[in-house]
């Protein structure tokens, strides 16, 4: 009877193999399922006639299966194992001996043997020999060291930012993520504890959007951290116990039609001079999901009223349209030269018809307009009279802006205009302007220069990062050097006066065909300093067994695809790197004394494919307008639905890596290391802390002791590494998801590192309201 069960489970193995495996080749896709299938069958029919050859045919297919799957993948174990799990689990159960003793012989003596194991066992021997090997090799690891002397004889840190303090998104208005604190190092880092705990009360609602998400890097000022959180929140807490000082709720309520509820940071000022009632000396300022922005008094929470409308600037007036939700500025705006320049988000793909990216200066203590740069209309920046708007769904600005006060001038990362994959009637401003960094005049709001990343961006790549300012050395010269992460992997090192390339930049080669109404761009832009990952092959797809494998190299043969850049399509098409990008909004971080760079490269493949009008269905619940599902583009001829290229089961469709970390020499361009991060703890129904590399979203920040931190991976842990090398130093195991970029303070001659962990709609981690610092004991 176990006979018969084996043999038809072989059977309908060997049956789900050999018909996917005949459509995969019917798509010029490997031969290899299709053999596999046969091979099950064949051994099906062996074990219902109790014929023993079985072992020998099994034992051939296994030795055929290594082969196979070293040819493709060599001794990379994430991929070698998924390939030969199921083949020599099924050869194990072969030697078990209720399956070997029906299929034995009868001695001279009568007693009835089992059939001889070596034909399989030899082969399932080899198998896991080269399966243990495995175990001690990765051919995707970089191991290398950074130069770890002080290069500078003067750092730049940006700004005058005492170093116990975090004044800025970035720390300063360079956005280094850099901490000038060294009491912890790589040597103690290993006993940090947690010094508080403060939960803000700001959980995630039923009726919340699925993007609610707690991305906050807080500012620490004296003795006061300032925050806010996903429902708008601003919080001021003591930064030596946690306690909390003041809450202000702008009461923003919930909107269906926002596409983001969360909030990245606040902005802080001191103007020195208190008002008549002796309030506002010093602001924070607050940006809401509502499209306000608000002024707080610093010192108590309460609103100063004598900035813009009662304390509150209205961010809608001017646009061309105004729907509620579809227009808020998620991250802090930048405070310079008595304005404080914003942008803000719009909802991708919701419509045409949606407000101008517009980035405006006001006067920082009264609200009022002195500039606006609009990229759809980029030569007039005086304030836009009453009655008149800016352009609509120009490219904007949802990411940080930074800021170099010496050379006047405010750094934009730009977006794209939306539809994002639809390119058609797109005007020359924004051809040029789209997918850039900008850098604009801090008097007047004219821009300078403009660097773009991606020419006539189908794809959202963004530019999601703030950019980073270094003053590099070059032949014993300072050069004023911008560091700019994008989506698609690469990092601009420019000058940041010229915007010219410090380390080159070429145009390569790029697919065409798109939908007869488009067209796409002959090359695209390239750094010579790149994360960008190479082409995937059918070889690349993967599964955790043989089954999901062959689903996933069906759907690869299927998708469009020719390469990075491939249009999105009527098919469909594969696109990566995806929509999350190599790099995000989470940026990376430099050490301004040894000049290198810490990131956290990350590669997740998208699918995008294009609806006719025609065929796009009622509304429902399906549409996202945002990374996943169906986007409508409502006023557009098509809409498109999109999403992570994932197997039948949920995980990514090609192998792992998809997270690392990575180190470089920012004055050769050269990539040190890079290694796997994090684990698939937090990604699966069993708590496995397999280190597979996992994707994220969210930032690092360094500090002088030669300490990188990092929380931003799919499982939820805040962990510390050694920047010269990259190696994990020290974990903690956070309460939610810690898609935040932690930054660092010292006080009371102690220095803290604090992470927020609340979680991450779009990635699905643990939601939460938790700020936690960390000291030494």
């Amino acid at each position: 009877m176990l006979l018969v069960l084996t043999a038809v489970v072989f059977g309908l193995i060997g049956l789900v193999l050999a018909v996917g495996g005949g459509e995969l080749v019917s798509l010029s896709g490997s031969p290899y399922y299709l053999i596999a299938g046969l091979f099950f069958l064949a051994s099906a029919v062996l074990l219902l006639m109790k014929r023993a050859v079985v072992l020998w045919v099994f034992g051939v297919y296994i030795v055929l299966t290594l082969a196979w799957a070293l040819w493709e993948v060599g001794l990379d174990w994430w991929q070698l194992g998924t390939r030969g799990g199921v083949v020599v689990l099924a050869g194990l159960w072969l030697l078990t001996p209720w399956v070997r003793r029906p299929l034995g012989f009868t001695g001279v003596n009568g007693f009835r043997y089992s059939a001889r194991p070596w034909p399989l066992a030899v082969p399932v021997l080899l198998a896991i020999i080269v399966a243990g090997a495995a175990l001690f090799t990765d051919p995707q690891d970089m191991a290398g060291a950074l130069p770890t002397e002080t290069v500078a004889t003067e750092i730049a840190y940006g700004g005058d930012v005492p170093a116990d303090d975090w004044h800025q998104y970035g720390r300063t208005p360079y956005g280094q993520r850099y901490s000038p604190l060294d009491q912890i190092t790589t040597d103690n880092v290993s006993k940090l504890k947690v010094a508080w705990t403060y939960q803000t009360g700001d959980v995630k609602q039923p009726g919340d959007v699925g993007e609610t998400t707690y991305q906050v890097t807080p500012l620490k000022v004296g003795n006061t951290l300032y925050l806010c959180t996903p429902h708008n929140w601003a919080i001021a807490v003591d930064a030596a116990t946690g306690k909390e000082k003041w809450k202000y709720d702008p009461n923003v309520g919930l909107n269906p039609d926002r596409q983001h509820q969360t909030c990245r940071g606040v902005s802080y000022y001191d103007q020195g001079v208190a008002a008549a009632d002796g309030s506002c000396v010093s602001r924070v300022y607050l940006p809401t999901s509502d499209a306000r922005l608000i002024a707080l008094d610093a010192e108590t929470g309460k609103i100063c009223d004598s900035f813009a409308d009662k304390g509150m600037l209205h961010l809608e007036q001017n646009m061309p349209y105004d729907p509620a939700g579809y227009y808020y500025s998620t991250s802090p705006p930048v405070i310079v030269d008595g304005k404080i320049i914003i942008g803000g988000a719009v909802n991708d793909n919701y419509s045409t018809k949606e407000q101008s990216g517009v980035i405006r200066a006001f006067d920082v203590e009264t609200g009022e307009l002195l500039w606006n740069w609009d990229s759809g209309n980029p030569t007039e920046t005086a304030p836009l009279p009453e009655g008149q708007t800016y352009t609509a769904n120009s490219p904007n600005s949802w990411s940080v802006l930074s800021v170099d006060e010496t050379l006047g001038l405010v750094y934009v990362p730009l977006g794209n205009q939306v539809p994002d994959q639809l390119g058609m009637n797109r005007s020359e401003n924004v051809e040029k302007y789209s997918s850039s960094i900008v850098a604009l005049d801090i008097a007047t709001g004219k821009d300078r220069w403009v660097r773009q990343t991606v020419h006539h961006d189908l794809w959202d790549m963004d530019v999601p990062a703030q950019p980073v300012l270094i003053d590099l050395t070059e032949n014993g010269q300072t050069v004023p050097a911008l560091v700019g992460p994008t989506k698609q992997g690469d990092i601009y090192v420019l000058n940041r006066e010229t915007g010219e390339p410090i380390i080159p930049v070429k145009e390569i080669a790029a697919p065409g065909g798109t939908i007869p109404e488009d067209h796409a761009s002959l090359t695209q832009p390239i750094s010579d300093l790149s994360f960008r990952p190479p082409t995937l092959k059918e070889k690349d797809m993967w599964g955790l067994s043989l089954f999901d494998q062959l689903a996933c190299r069906i759907a690869f043969h299927k998708l469009k695809y020719e390469g990075q850049y491939t249009p999105p399509s009527l098919q469909g098409s594969l696109i990566y790197p995806g929509n999350f990008g190599t790099f995000n909004w989470g940026s990376v971080a430099v050490d301004p004394e040894r000049q290198v760079m810490f990131g956290m490269p990350t590669y997740l493949a998208f699918t995008s494919q294009l609806v006719p009008r025609a065929d796009v269905p009622p509304k429902g619940a399906d549409e996202k307008a945002s990374e996943q599902g169906l986007n409508r583009n409502d006023g557009a001829p098509y809409a498109v639905k999109m999403g992570p290229f994932l197997s039948p089961i949920g995980v990514p469709c090609q192998a792992p890596g998809w997270g690392f970390v990575a180190g470089v020499d920012l004055r050769t361009g050269k990539i040190a290391y890079k290694h796997r991060n994090g684990t698939v703890y937090d990604m699966t129904p069993l708590p496995l802390p397999l280190k597979v590399g996992v994707p994220g979203i969210g930032g690092p920040m360094i500090t002088k002791g030669g300490v990188a931190f990092l929380a931003a991976a799919v499982d939820d842990y805040l962990r510390a590494y050694d920047l010269t090398t990259g190696k994990q130093l020290w974990k903690a195991r956070l309460p939610a998801g810690g898609q935040a970029t932690p930054m660092s303070y010292g006080i009371d001659g102690k220095q803290y590192v604090v992470q927020v962990a609340g979680g991450h709609g779009s990635v699905g981690t643990k939601p939460g309201d938790y700020v936690i610092a960390y000291t030494l004991p």
